[in-house]
Formats: structure tokens, C-alpha cells, sequence
């Protein structure tokens, strides 16, 4: 309701105030509104969440949580550096506004305004998807009932005052975010350690997990566990042998197994549940292929020790002088560490959402300003983050391992009938007690149940919960005004309707945003992956759609506009051909290995790092070869003097 007041009382309908909140916020709140629109969901939700399953540094194919700590904080000292003052200097509303006034013509324009969306687009799927999954378990409704009710506090914020409403209901959100994620941390820390200041206490608990990470790889029964896995694994492996034949007989075996029990009049819950497997066999040897491939990958992975789960504390998984596969292993974990390091830096630099926020600044100066103080609030979390999951993960192998499965909390039965996905509990060995191995976690379930976790009272859950909706609302507001602002002020769909006027390209904006904010819902109902994994995409897609031609644009003059088009297209293309070839999925739909074709073990995530180098080579080659003569007069006969006013 407080985030619904702000909204309707900031509307407008005056050009200048809807696409920058007039130019006059404050360098202090523009930095607090920044940093709730920088803590979406993801790093709310999943930052701690992928601390805990990847450890530091991750195991081959993972890049490790400690990537995303270093990459997206580094990514402010690029925007610092590199991108915000500049463009505070050009007075424009939008991304695609600096390159249609630094390159002019039709084309870099439109190709920025449609990079906008497709990566704000995945970036707000991720947000919608947090906060369904948030507003389902708050309130007990369906999960597409929460993703509409969470969008329709989206919609009371942005729709009616745009940025200038967005900004001051940010500000309010990133409190409640602050205060919502220290909550936990601190009374864990104070539980475990006797004080609150979590993440300057928490290497006592890193140590600690070290030993019992020791001791949980070599105890008998998660032996036993990793054993039942991987005998789970060899029999999808052999039934992919020939998919046909043994869906085929899986059928039979279920349709003999619901005969027998009803010719004996057994129970009728034992025939409704053979009934039920019945149902749930695969319906033809493709869908089948994928579904067995799919969940022998999961039993192998679960019986590797500690349920697949890297060594916390280690800085890189693998061993440089081991055997030929550890050494592969310390090679890949290195590579993806850093490559992801580098896609979220060069990606934040070049996020159309993030980027606007300094528009609203009244001076470069104040951008600047704006930006320091955005770090200063981000560390605070992001510093804590760290520590929540050393304490969660200490808590659950030092107290909630080793319960027996009677006397298990409520709040894992709870959360997994939001989605099975984020928890999963399993006696595989049916010893009756809970091992390491038999409890699987997904990363948007760390923080959520960390209130849970720590015993705290049932209320606290709810304030981790509006937590979650204040990061996963402050960063949806900022993306869909920035996709109906591409649409309308970028790409001027409607302009030939006759809305020439400002009021009138603000009205259009606002249906647009309505627009785009339904067909996101849409799209967020199907849970199309991990809210960690989406945003990632997002920041590979940013950084080689953008952050090639600002660069080029703002430091090189001869840099022109078929340059900057050849290097959007191309740095675009090798991006998302990267990650469609090496998406599991579709590998598994094709019957193809598992990233087979990966460069350097490079994962699909961070496939930016392939496309940004390509973007700068294209811009370059491209000017070079197609130069603009009057560009080229310019920068020889002045060499120190930009040709480009307010650049």
C-alpha cells in the first residue's frame, strides 16, 4: 500500500518528468533508488542461494557465487569510469537516444531499442517469476495468482508517474529490502557466533564447515545415499539405450501392476497411485528421451559427494598437478570463474534500465556522486551475502542433518508445494534419518527460509518475503519502463498514428508498459529457469549489445554508424547462437551431448565474453572500411578535439 501511495501521488503526464523524473533527484536518493533497482530478485534471492550450492569459486561448468559478488560490484566502477557522466552530459532520455545522437541515422537506434527489450525482457521474466514464487508461499494462492497479484503493485508504481513515481517508490523499497536481508543474517550470526555482525564474524563457521564437510563425505550412510543415486543414474542410462522399447515396457509393467491390484481389491489409494504413475509415463519416446536424460544427469550429479556440491572454502575446484581430469576441472573453474566476472561487469556498464537512472541527476557531477553512493549501498548486502550462506549452510549440516524424517520443520513440506524445485527431501537409503545427500535446496530457497531456518518467528518470514517483493518490484518497474519506453519514444511505434504531442507519447508508453507487463506474467508462468541463471543471460545479451559501441563511441571519434551497426549485430549473433547451441535443453531435444560444443568450457552465461571482443573488432574493422568522410576530416585535421558535442 505505502509503494501504491508514492505511485499515485508521483503521476504525471509531462515527458520530462515520466522518462526522467525531471532531471533534479538528489544524488544521495538517486543512489538509494539505484541500488533497489540493482538488487532485484536475483541478488535478494539468489545471491546467497548460489553462495551456498557453488561455493567460492563453483566446480568446472559453475562459475561460483563469488563471481557474481566481484562481477556486478566491479560493473559499477565501469559505469563510474567509463558511462555515466557522459552520458549525463548528453541530455537524452533513453540508451538508444545516445546512439542515434552519437552515430545518427535509423539503424543504430533501432537495434539498441531492440536489444532493450530482448534484454530487459528476460531480465523482468526473472523478477515476475521471484515474485510469484514470493507471493504464492506468503499467501497461500497459486503460483500464477501471486505472479498477477505481485503485478499488480508492479503496475500502481510505474504506470501512472514512470520514472518520477519509480524513483521515490525505490527509494522506499530498497529500506525494507535492507532491513528485510540483515534481519536474518544478523540473528543467525548471533545464534551461532554471539554477535550480529555477520560478515565480520563468519570465518569461524567457513572453518567449521570445512570439517564437516570432511566428515559428511566419509560417513557410511551418505555413502550409501551417493550409491542409490547412482544405481538410480545407470538405469535411465539404460533405458536411453533404446527409449522405445523401454517406454514400452514400462507401460506394460504399471498397466499389469493396476490389473493385480484391482483384481486383489486392494486399497483404493494404492490403485489411484499406481493409476497415477500410469498417467505420468512419458507420452512418446522423444518427449521420454528427454525427460530420462534429463533426470540421469540429476541422479549422477547427486551421487558425486556432498549431492554434487563444490567444497565451500576452496578457491578453485580441481587440482593444477592431479590427474588429467582435476586438471581440466581447476582449468574450466578458473576460465568460467572469470569469464563470468567479466559478462556481469562489462553488462552492468551497459544495462538500459540501470543506465537511465542517471539521467535523473542534475549534473555529471552528481552522476558521479550518484554512482559512489549506489556502491556504498549495494556492499551492504553484498557483503552479507557471503556470510548468510556460510551460516545457513553451517546450520543445516551441523543441526537439521541427521533429524530423523518424523521430526523434520514444517517449512520444507511448506515450500516444496510451492514448487518441488526449490526443495526436495527423499530417505533414499530408508534409514528413517535425513543425510546431507538427501536434501536438495535450490538457490531461491536460501534466503527465503532462512527466517525459518533460525527459528525466528513466523513474522519475519513475512518481512524476508516483502523483502524479496520490494527487490524483485523496485527492478521490475525500471525494466518495463525501459521496454514500453523503447517501443514508443525509441522506436516510435505509433508515431504515424498522430501522436506527435508529449503527453501523448507518454499516454502510449504507459499502454505499452501495461502490455508488455502481461505478456512477461505470461511468460513467467511457464518457471522457465532459475531466477539466477535468467538475469545472467540477460547480462551476457547487455554487454555485447551496448557496451562495445558506448565505449568505441565515447573514446575513439572515428567510430561511425556502420561500424557500430556491424559490431551490434555481429557481437549479438555470436552471443545468442552461443547460448542457444549450448542450451541443455535443446541439446537434449536434438539427442545431443550435454555442452558439446562449448569453447574453453566457456558455459552459456557467460557466452558475452565471446560476443563483446567480437563487437569491438567489428566497430573497428566496420569504421575503418566504411569511413564517414566528413568523421575522418574532422578527427585528422583536429586529433585532441571531439567532434561530438556533449561527448
Amino acid at each position: 500500500m505505502i509503494y501504491a501511495l508514492i505511485g499515485v501521488s508521483g503521476r504525471t503526464t509531462e515527458a520530462e518528468e515520466y522518462y526522467v523524473a525531471g532531471r533534479r533527484i538528489p544524488a544521495f536518493y538517486n543512489g538509494m533508488a539505484t541500488a533497489a533497482d540493482w538488487m532485484s530478485a536475483a541478488s535478494f534471492i539468489s545471491l546467497a542461494g548460489a553462495l551456498y550450492l557453488q561455493g567460492y569459486s563453483g566446480a568446472g561448468g559453475q562459475a561460483g557465487g563469488l563471481a557474481y559478488v566481484m562481477g556486478w560490484t566491479g560493473g559499477f566502477c565501469l559505469v563510474a569510469l567509463l558511462i555515466a557522466p557522459h552520458l549525463r552530459a548528453m541530455n537524452i532520455y533513453t540508451l538508444p537516444d545516445f546512439f542515434s545522437k552519437r552515430y545518427g541515422g535509423r539503424w543504430p537506434r533501432l537495434l539498441a531499442a531492440c536489444a532493450a527489450i530482448v534484454c530487459s525482457f528476460t531480465y523482468v521474466v526473472a523478477q515476475i517469476y521471484g515474485i510469484g514464487l514470493i507471493a504464492s508461499r506468503l499467501t497461500g494462492v497459486q503460483f500464477e495468482i501471486g505472479i498477477l497479484l505481485g503485478l499488480g503493485g508492479v503496475l500502481l508504481c510505474s504506470f501512472l508517474g514512470g520514472m518520477r513515481a519509480i524513483t521515490w517508490t525505490q527509494v522506499a523499497q530498497y529500506i525494507i529490502l535492507l532491513i528485510a536481508f540483515l534481519i536474518p543474517v544478523s540473528w543467525l550470526a548471533y545464534q551461532q557466533l554471539g554477535t550480529p555482525f555477520a560478515p565480520l564474524a563468519y570465518a569461524t563457521q567457513l572453518a567449521k564447515i570445512e570439517s564437516l564437510e570432511q566428515k559428511l563425505i566419509a560417513d557410511p550412510s551418505e555413502i550409501a545415499v551417493r550409491d542409490e543415486f547412482l544405481r538410480r543414474a545407470q538405469a535411465y542410462q539404460a533405458r536411453l539405450e533404446n527409449v522405445a522399447v523401454a517406454l514400452q515396457k514400462e507401460r506394460q509393467v504399471l498397466e499389469q501392476q493396476v490389473r493385480d491390484l484391482k483384481n486383489q481389491n486392494a486399497d483404493f489409494t494404492l490403485i489411484a497411485t499406481a493409476r497415477r504413475d500410469l498417467l505420468a509415463l512419458p507420452k512418446n519416446a522423444v518427449a521420454a528421451r528427454e525427460i530420462w536424460q534429463k533426470a540421469m544427469q540429476e541422479n549422477f550429479e547427486r551421487a558425486k559427494p556432498l549431492g554434487g556440491m563444490p567444497l565451500h572454502g576452496v578457491a578453485f575446484q580441481g587440482n593444477p598437478k592431479g590427474t588429467p581430469q582435476e586438471q581440466q576441472t581447476f582449468q574450466q573453474s578458473r576460465i568460467n570463474f572469470v569469464a563470468l566476472i567479466f559478462c556481469l561487469m562489462a553488462g552492468t556498464a551497459g544495462l538500459p534500465h540501470l543506465l537511465t537512472r542517471y539521467y535523473t541527476v542534475p549534473t555529471q557531477a552528481e552522476a558521479r556522486l550518484s554512482v559512489a553512493w549506489s556502491l556504498f549501498f549495494i556492499a551492504i548486502l553484498y557483503l552479507s551475502a557471503p556470510a548468510l550462506a556460510v551460516l545457513v549452510k553451517f546450520e543445516v549440516m551441523n543441526h537439521l542433518v541427521g533429524s530423523p524424517f518424523t521430526e523434520l520443520p514444517h517449512w520444507l513440506a511448506q515450500w516444496a508445494r510451492v514448487d518441488s524445485a526449490l526443495v526436495e527431501v527423499a530417505d533414499v537409503n530408508r534409514d528413517g534419518v535425513l543425510q546431507f545427500g538427501e536434501l536438495k535446496l535450490g538457490a531461491d530457497m536460501i534466503m527465503l527460509a532462512s527466517p525459518e531456518l533460525a527459528g525466528l518467528p513466523y513474522v519475519m518470514s513475512g518481512l524476508v518475503a516483502a523483502g524479496g517483493l520490494a527487490a524483485a518490484l523496485s527492478t521490475a518497474d525500471g525494466l518495463l519502463l525501459t521496454i514500453s519506453n523503447a517501443f514508443v519514444h525509441d522506436m516510435q511505434l505509433g508515431m504515424k498514428n498522430g501522436v506527435e504531442s508529449d503527453e501523448g507519447r507518454v499516454i502510449l508508453s504507459k499502454f505499452a508498459l501495461l502490455a508488455v507487463a502481461m505478456c512477461a506474467a505470461l511468460v513467467a508462468a511457464w518457471k522457465p529457469a532459475e531466477i539466477l541463471a535468467l538475469v545472467s543471460a540477460s547480462f551476457s545479451l547487455a554487454a555485447a549489445a551496448f557496451f562495445p559501441g558506448m565505449v568505441m563511441g565515447i573514446f575513439w571519434p572515428r567510430a561511425n554508424r556502420q561500424g557500430v551497426v556491424l559490431g551490434m549485430l555481429a557481437g549479438l549473433c555470436v552471443t545468442v547462437l552461443y547460448m542457444v547451441l549450448n542450451a541443455p535443453s535443446i541439446r537434449s531435444a536434438l539427442g545431443l551431448a550435454p555442452y558439446g560444443s562449448l569453447i574453453f568450457g566457456i558455459q552459456p552465461i557467460s557466452a558475452g565474453i565471446l560476443g563483446v571482443p567480437v563487437g569491438f573488432l567489428a566497430i573497428f574493422f566496420g569504421s575503418l572500411a566504411f569511413p564517414n568522410p566528413q568523421v575522418q576530416g574532422q578527427a585528422t585535421s583536429r586529433p585532441l578535439e571531439n567532434p561530438y558535442p556533449g561527448l
